[in-house]
């Protein structure tokens, strides 16, 4: 999945191989298409995995890619669903499901981070940090080509996500 991330610093420097090592055992396809069926209780996987969302995503997130559409472009050979299909699968995408895989991976990775001695000393001696950001999510008219022709557009919410200042991990998040 994050190999593409990775394979530039493969060839320069051995923690970068360790590290991706690492991710692709924490975001390996098989454990977040297990995580999707615990906790999708009105979505299903069918021809497009879980995996293959989040992978589309990640390519998006680390900026490989400036849009799923280009990521989803760029992987030509493994197109097996419309683009329509795939934003209809990435919006559909349950809270639970979202909540879920950020809390494992999170998990995970906390792990990590305190095995190699990574976090970062409190602030504030004798208090645990957290920071908490939020955003309210618009409704707009600047949708994506390939969802225009449809009625529905970006509903309005909140988005909340706490982060731990020890860690620089996020943990939680709360969508209304």
């Amino acid at each position: 999945m994050l190999s593409t991330v990775f394979e530039q610093f493969v060839e320069e420097s051995p923690i970068s191989v360790m590290a991706r090592v690492l991710m692709e055992c924490i975001f390996m396809p098989e454990r977040l298409d297990k995580i999707f069926e615990a906790h999708a209780t009105v979505q299903y996987q069918q021809d497009l995995l879980f995996s293959s969302q989040v992978d589309l995503m990640s390519l998006v997130v680390c900026g490989i890619h400036k849009s799923v559409h280009a990521a989803y472009r760029a992987k030509a050979i493994e197109k097996i669903v419309s683009t329509t299909a795939l934003y209809n699968k990435l919006s559909g995408i349950e809270l639970n499901v979202s909540q879920a895989l950020l809390r494992e991976t999170a998990s995970d990775l906390m792990y990590l981070i305190q095995a190699m001695g990574g976090e970062q000393a409190d602030l504030l001696t004798g208090y645990k940090l957290k920071f908490v950001d939020g955003t309210c999510l618009a409704a707009t008219d600047h949708r994506l080509d390939a969802i225009r022709a449809y009625a529905a557009s970006s509903l309005p919410g909140k988005a909340i996500a706490i982060l731990d200042q020890a860690s620089k991990l996020s943990n939680r998040c709360f969508i209304s």
